[in-house]
């Protein structure tokens, strides 16, 4: 089985590609794309760089290029949900782009025609990610997952983002991702672990927790690498 693991950012993967040592670069479309195997699973590891466009970019080659069965987000985020501390887990059940805007059109905010408001995550994706917290004894929220091409570091914002789609934590790929896979019928799944609150201390907060928190993203995902052998 082909498994691509995408985060957006250098650090977001690099603890993966510690953990696994030996892989082999491969350049497409500007990108770079690390391929390597574990335990009879071919693997398939990357960042997109930042923000919805790049993450379509990366997702489309992982899939059409590498030809990824399933996809992995493996990231952070920042927190919505007042549950959610720096360092905690959440899983997506679904996701939106809460800063798509039509209105004027008639439609909810985060609506394009022909597509979804929210797209779902693969359901056995999130029972393996469910089997995997109970055996770490970690904490494990299920939420929704709002995404746009904003650091949003305001809280009205915030709190707009939190109202409007019932979300529980935001970030900048994710929804992107999720449409990709939908249109393309591969099974994903997004896991983040909170840097920072998206308030007026997340520029702070981003910065001081990004690899830690990236670490423990990191750490899960592999966790179910090994319930999907």
């Amino acid at each position: 089985m082909k498994i691509a693991i995408m985060g957006a950012m250098q650090e977001e993967i690099e603890p993966l590609l510690e953990f696994f040592e030996k892989y082999e670069t491969i350049e497409v479309a500007g990108n770079k794309y690390y391929t390597t195997e574990y335990k009879g699973l071919e693997l398939i590891i990357a960042y997109s760089k930042i923000g919805k466009v790049f993450a379509s970019l990366t997702a489309s080659t992982m899939i059409q290029k590498f030809g990824a069965e399933k996809l992995l987000f493996s990231g952070v985020a920042g927190a919505i949900n007042p549950k959610l501390k720096i360092g905690d887990l959440i899983v997506a059940t679904s996701l939106c782009q809460h800063d798509v805007d039509i209105t004027a059109f008639g439609h909810p905010s985060g609506f394009i025609p022909e597509g979804k408001l929210f797209y779902e995550s693969d359901k056995e994706l999130l029972e393996i990610a469910k089997g995997v917290a109970s055996d770490m004894g970690k904490p494990l929220l299920e939420g929704v997952i709002a995404t746009g091409d904003q650091f949003v570091a305001d809280e009205v914002r915030k709190d707009w983002i939190g109202t409007t789609f019932k979300a529980d934590a935001l970030e900048m790929e994710g929804a992107s991702v999720a449409v990709v896979c939908d249109a393309l019928e591969v099974p994903f799944f997004v896991l983040r672990a909170i840097s920072d609150t998206a308030d007026m201390d997340a520029g702070f907060s981003f910065d001081e927790f990004l690899k830690s928190s990236a670490k423990e993203s990191a750490k899960f995902t592999i966790s179910m690498l090994d319930k999907m052998v």
